[in-house]
């Protein structure tokens, strides 16, 4: 039988895929599970990439870039590194985004915004500033 959840083809009598631990039997959601043999729950990965984050999005966990570039972003107003930070932030910001895009479970667009904010924001005022710097050293 095949598996109307994942396509993936699971023995005959089962009442849960052991893939995606869909519901088989519909007529009888009360049925045991226990015909699943146990060896396919070893076989099973313990995080599932289809399924949302633990905190339910609000520390998006497997979205790192998103999360990485939201803290880096915040740490960008620093100065002296705020710039490297600031530009490494909006680079992650942008690629957290992109993948948020492409796996629409997996949560962090606010944190990939927040990166992108901030690092392009502090880039600007770091980058103008050591600008700034140089011409008034340089023609000073």
């Amino acid at each position: 039988m095949i598996c109307q959840s994942c396509q993936k083809a699971v023995p005959d009598g089962t009442a849960v895929c052991p893939y995606c631990q869909a519901q088989l039997n519909a007529s009888n959601p009360f049925s045991s599970p226990t015909q699943v043999p146990q060896a396919n729950f070893a076989k099973q990965p313990a995080n599932n990439p289809n399924q949302g984050d633990a905190t339910g999005g609000v520390i998006p966990y497997k979205n790192p870039k998103a999360l990485i570039a939201y803290y880096l972003g915040i740490g960008s107003g620093l100065p002296m590194i705020g710039l490297p930070i600031g530009i490494a932030a909006f680079i992650l910001g942008v690629l957290g985004l992109r993948d948020r895009k492409q796996n629409p479970v997996i949560k962090g667009s606010v944190h990939a915004w927040i990166g992108i904010g901030c690092g392009g924001l502090f880039t600007l005022l770091w980058g103008g500033l050591l600008l700034a710097l140089i011409l008034g050293v340089a023609f000073g």
